[in-house]
């Protein structure tokens, strides 16, 4: 019996891979060939073969639950989203553009300060930020480059217009399932690997071993480099781990590290103290230092912020480098490019209402319904309201927050996110995604050729967040037909 296609009748929203005629995308129609000859009983073993390979593979994120940490096999649809290469080289420039505006922009705000001089951002913006550090003004980390790691997320609206919709640039996570994706599809498709031209994203390790080598602060051929976790608990201890395997680095906690009278770095190893050249730290700013920051953090190490200060230790992303990932900073990104880099951004932000604005603010609340509410910096989407899909009480529970503090939160209006075709039980149904693209940037920059697409499993879903029941699929960027 073939596999039923019937929900994708009168579908109404963009599709990555049918066409509003329901015939394929030219670049996706090897793919939508071979799935529409595929039997019931076909897609569901190789479905069910995906789901094997991860719980063998151990692929597994945590979900904080009721007080306790829950790990979880790593949700995988094995439907790919696909994007033609000449779209994706469009995307890729945009990416690039706006991650040299953000980094410009985090090197003033500790140096010069010139856009907020000139008004391009309000001064009083940054100094409220919760991000903002102090401490950090005047430093001069590797290259001028304060965020070297990028996790940009990207959503589709009902014409096809791409959108950024955020930036992460704290810790952003993921990457790590984008390729073990990748590696579990493979398995599943074989065929179709061997005759579609799918660009590959296995050197990602190796370039971000490069970018961290490239930040050292004794430039040489071997440079000791280490991955900083706060430890199995953390919901994204599988990618720490999964990162420092595959780049041949150490995995280190804050106890491992010691900064002795020469404020250098060094690594407790069964043989002695080993300098440590950088640092990619996967815990929050306020974690890094005791001695500076949080003084009841045990996750950190006592004087680290003052070895990197002098530049005796690169850190990736540095100290300091959250300040511009900050949804009310996100508004002003299109006028940062134009700022810093006089030209005119390539990807468009999704339309903003900055709550602090009093003319935004009466509007946000006469249309809370209709929009989405998101905090300037919560991730994961929590604290965010889908006004269309709210209950009247989480209306109204948001209404008194945003009164209550609006600096701390934008609106958007509700897109339509684009859809990609998923296994859903014995059937082939629409669901909602987006996409996060990864982007390194020290000497050089690289970009993911795709990224991971994120699914929202639930029917009608715009949550595509994997604590918030999404899921995930491979992204095959493949050379146009």
């Amino acid at each position: 019996m073939p596999t039923n296609w019937s929900a994708y009748d009168g579908h109404p929203h963009f599709d990555e891979c049918l066409q509003s005629s329901g015939q394929a995308r030219p670049v996706a129609a090897p793919l939508l060939e071979y799935l529409r000859e595929l039997s019931e009983r076909g897609l569901k073993s190789r479905q069910a073969a995906a789901n094997r390979a991860i719980m063998e593979m151990g692929i597994t994120f945590t979900v904080y639950a009721e007080g306790e940490n829950i790990d979880r096999a790593w949700p995988l649809d094995i439907i790919p989203r696909v994007i033609a290469n000449s779209e994706w080289s469009r995307i890729e420039k945009g990416l690039e553009q706006r991650l040299r505006a953000l980094n410009l922009f985090i090197d003033d705000v500790y140096h010069a300060q010139n856009a907020l001089k000139d008004r391009i951002v309000p001064r009083e913006l940054i100094e409220s930020s919760r991000d903002f550090l102090p401490q950090a003004m005047g430093a001069r980390p590797a290259h001028g480059v304060w965020a070297n790691v990028c996790g940009t997320d990207l959503v589709r609206d009902r014409d096809g217009t791409v959108y950024v919709l955020e930036d992460n640039l704290r810790v952003p996570s993921g990457v790590s399932y984008m390729l073990e994706n990748r590696s579990v599809t493979k398995r599943v498709f074989p065929t179709l690997f061997r005759h579609m031209a799918i660009r590959p994203v296995d050197a990602y390790p190796s370039q971000l071993f490069d970018m961290l080598a490239s930040l050292s602060p004794r430039p040489g051929d071997d440079p000791e480099i280490v991955v900083l976790t706060p430890g199995i608990y953390n919901s994204a201890y599988f990618e720490h781990s999964f990162l420092a395997q595959r780049m041949g680095t150490e995995l280190v906690a804050g106890s491992d590290l010691v900064v002795l009278d020469d404020d250098c770095v060094y690594m407790r190893t069964i043989e002695g103290l080993a300098r440590v050249d950088t640092i990619y730290r996967r815990i929050n700013d306020g974690f890094l230092d005791p001695k500076v920051f949080d003084p009841h953090s045990v996750l950190g190490t006592p004087g680290l912020f003052g070895a990197w200060y002098r530049g005796n230790v690169a850190i990736s992303n540095a100290p300091g480098s959250g300040v511009a990932d900050d949804k009310v900073v996100y508004s002003y990104v299109p006028d940062l490019i134009r700022y810093y880099l006089a030209e005119e951004p390539i990807l468009p932000n999704v339309p903003t209402w900055r709550c602090e604005d009093r003319d935004s603010l009466r509007y946000v609340e006469e249309h809370l319904a209709e929009l989405v509410v998101k905090p300037a910096n919560e991730s994961g989407g929590y604290g965010m309201l889908v006004g269309p899909h709210a209950s009247v009480q989480e209306v109204e529970t948001m209404r008194q927050q945003v009164r209550a503090n609006p600096r701390n939160y934008i609106a958007q209006p509700t897109l339509s996110l684009s859809t990609v075709p998923t296994v859903c039980g014995s059937a082939i149904e629409p669901r909602h995604v987006d996409l996060r693209p990864f982007i390194l940037q020290g000497a050089k920059m690289a970009v993911t050729a795709g990224g991971l697409t994120r699914v929202a499993l639930r029917k009608g879903s715009l949550v595509v967040n994997s604590s918030q029941g999404g899921g995930s699929k491979d992204t095959w960027v493949v050379e146009d037909v």
